[in-house]
């Protein structure tokens, strides 16, 4: 009775944790991907503004133009990013199923780094592609060099996310310079999920679609002004994909938020300096805190940490956890291997020092 294609999406990672967790009372929460502060009081205030003045219709399929053409301007002036069109879509992740749905046929081969954000893989499988990972342990790395062995005559995307979810590693502009050429040379397209681009605390961050114009970029509102809620995102790029994307949109999602649209195209100046500057003092209690216990890589962005596990499976290390009552994520939820698991610190000082604690006390 269920579609064959169903069986591509896996959640077993995931639901055994997720079951123990239920019975947990008041768990030191460090699991969550979403910032633990509130949209900006200026952003509600349009959002209000935008309810009460009756913008609350549908949209264009492709979104209102006022916030497409801010956005492209913001691309051109703050990455060097001249994309030909963009669609404001549901978050990145209607984005990502958007833009994979175009692109991938059965049989198609997407370059994955191993670890990654878990739709990736799930999603390429769901559209009949076939995921490729290239391992990028231990200092968590996409490089050219590890992505060149896993090119065949199949391979037709590679996926990028920098700063990057789970691990928070950064790919510097040496490094995309280099991918970049890669791509160019075997003719592969590129899809840059950019949703953490803010989060970047060593002011590293760049974009390969400077560097490349077969690049999809893929970047939203939940991260930058904590509004996972809203379903806010876009993605600019290829003018021919752009346009089957909203082909597609019309027919499934129809078209983001419309209150959302209008406050952001008046909020996308918003300043969010004083969260950042925060989230990067989180970033260095959490790792200050496990780094004489831990193998862990210091993240240069996002708000996640990956450390490797002392003992045991990632498994059998996050059951031990949440015995102790704390929430983290086993890392094979976001990759082939059992060996490390996912903290985010995007939770207040006094929840990462209990964390710290607890994880000392298992080590």
């Amino acid at each position: 009775m269920i579609a064959h294609r169903m069986s591509k999406l896996d959640s077993s990672g995931i639901r055994k944790v997720f079951d123990l967790a239920q019975k947990m009372q008041n768990p030191v929460n460090l699991s969550i991907g979403q910032p633990d502060f509130d949209v900006p009081e200026e952003i509600k205030a349009e959002a209000v503004k935008a309810i009460n003045s009756g913008t609350n219709k549908y949209t264009v399929t492709q979104g209102i133009p006022e916030l497409r053409d801010a956005l492209l301007k913001k691309l051109q002036k703050g990455r060097g990013v001249n994309a030909e069109n963009i669609i404001i879509t549901l978050g990145v992740s209607g984005a990502l199923t958007l833009a994979f749905m175009v692109l991938i046929d059965p049989e198609d081969e997407v370059i994955i780094p191993d670890p990654a954000f878990v739709s990736y893989k799930h999603l390429t499988n769901f559209c009949g592609g076939k995921p490729v990972f290239a391992d990028t342990y231990p200092d968590f790395k996409l490089t050219a060099s590890r992505i060149q062995p896993h090119i065949t005559k199949k391979t037709k995307i590679l996926i990028i996310n920098s700063p990057a979810n789970p691990t928070g590693a950064l790919i510097n502009s040496k490094e995309l310079k280099e991918i970049a050429e890669l791509a160019k040379k075997y003719n592969i397209f590129i899809i840059s999920d950019e949703i953490y681009h803010d989060y970047d605390y060593n002011q590293e961050f760049d974009s390969i679609g400077r560097y490349y114009e077969k690049t999809l970029i893929l970047d939203g509102f939940s991260k930058s002004f904590a509004m996972t809620g809203w379903r806010m995102g876009y993605a600019a790029g290829p003018s021919n994909i752009i346009a089957e994307m909203i082909k597609l949109q019309q027919y499934t999602f129809v078209c983001a938020p419309s209150f959302a649209q209008y406050a952001l195209s008046r909020s996308l100046g918003t300043d969010m300096n004083k969260y950042i500057i925060s989230y990067k003092k989180k970033r260095d209690l959490i790792y200050e805190g496990l780094k004489d216990k831990y193998k862990v890589t210091k993240p240069g962005g996002a708000f996640y940490l990956f450390p490797q596990v002392p003992w045991g499976t990632d498994e059998e290390f996050v059951t031990a956890a949440i015995k102790k009552n704390l929430l983290i994520i086993p890392g094979s939820v976001f990759s082939e291997r059992h060996t490390h698991f996912r903290i985010s610190y995007a939770a207040s000082e006094e929840t990462i020092a209990s964390g710290i604690e607890i994880l000392n006390s298992i080590a």
